[in-house]
């Protein structure tokens, strides 16, 4: 094959290339971005923000500049502020017209965190006529990636959040500062654990729990004072449920544990399948855009609530 033979048999290829700053690419990740039309997805782990940067011209510039519209970047890893950092060094990297798609979702932390909220917004119109300004929030498992975007699309639709730690008030703290001065969301900072658990699930009017998988952050006998609940998602899909009655293909189940009776149940199957949706549907648009495109918690957030079709 010559030269021109194969350049033109690569720009018929649609290819993304994974950088994470973790040992293993995800195959969630892969299996998605092969599903959403990419031929090849290459990863390279191992990478921080230091090093994309040259990574990313060998990708821009090694197909041209047609070829930059077949060609894509994923960044995972499992952190969010080192992920968009890893965007913003990709995007700065490129020289136009050599440029491609960037999308980010460390973890799964931004489409997950997107269709949770979304999915809460989604029942409360439905089931209890209303929204999220000024509901009364608590993320269980809320330092982890996941609990972190979730505060930051909560606040900045008017909730009132309790983001709690079951390990360290301390970690809970920096969360909250992190959040403060990097998205600009005030969120109260809580130790999940005992009495001041029982105090926060006391207030709470949606719950969310977005701790480690196989993890029970909200048992039974504490569900007994949930009085003001209306809504509980529980994002861990593995024995036990993170939230005590929530099962995993609840999808505004009544939720016979909670002390209130307006209490349903969103199940973290329901999730993940509009979780699914939204990261198929940014790679594809990725792979089909006429003009590079950049994709993080934001869009994941605008695309699982077209999906879920919350009202507007």
């Amino acid at each position: 094959m010559s030269d021109s033979e194969t350049r033109q048999a690569m720009e018929k290829s649609y290819i993304l290339h994974l950088f994470t700053p973790i040992p293993q690419a995800s195959p969630f990740d892969v299996n998605i971005a092969h599903d959403a039309g990419y031929n090849v997805v290459v990863p390279y782990t191992g990478v921080g923000p230091e090093a994309v940067a040259e990574l990313t011209q060998d990708a821009i510039f090694s197909r041209g500049a047609k070829g930059g519209r077949r060609t894509g970047i994923f960044i995972g890893g499992r952190e969010v502020d080192v992920a968009l950092d890893m965007m913003d060094a990709t995007r700065k990297a490129m020289v136009p017209p050599f440029e491609v798609s960037v999308f980010a979702d460390p973890g799964g932390a931004f489409t997950t965190a997107a269709s949770a909220i979304a999915m809460i917004e989604k029942h409360l119109y439905f089931t209890h006529n209303g929204n999220l300004k000024d509901k009364q929030v608590l993320v269980l498992g809320g330092t982890g990636a996941v609990g972190r975007v979730a505060t930051v699309l909560a606040g900045r639709l008017g909730a009132k959040v309790d983001l709690a730690s079951h390990t360290s008030l301390d970690r809970a703290r920096h969360a909250c500062d992190v959040i403060a001065q990097r998205y600009g969301v005030e969120a109260n900072p809580a130790f999940g654990i005992g009495d001041k658990l029982l105090a926060l699930v006391e207030r709470a009017e949606i719950i969310v729990s977005a701790a480690r998988a196989g993890v029970e952050v909200l048992p039974a006998d504490a569900m007994r004072h949930s009085g003001a609940l209306l809504i509980a998602a529980d994002l861990n899909a593995l024995p036990p449920a993170g939230i005590a009655g929530v099962g995993v293909m609840d999808d505004g189940a009544p939720l016979a544990a909670a002390l209130s009776k307006k209490a349903i149940g969103i199940g973290a199957l329901v999730i993940n399948n509009i979780r699914y949706q939204v990261g198929r549907t940014l790679f594809e648009l990725m792979r089909n855009a006429s003009q590079p495109c950049c994709f993080d918690f934001e869009d994941a957030f605008a695309k699982a609530r077209e999906i879920a079709k919350v009202p507007h």
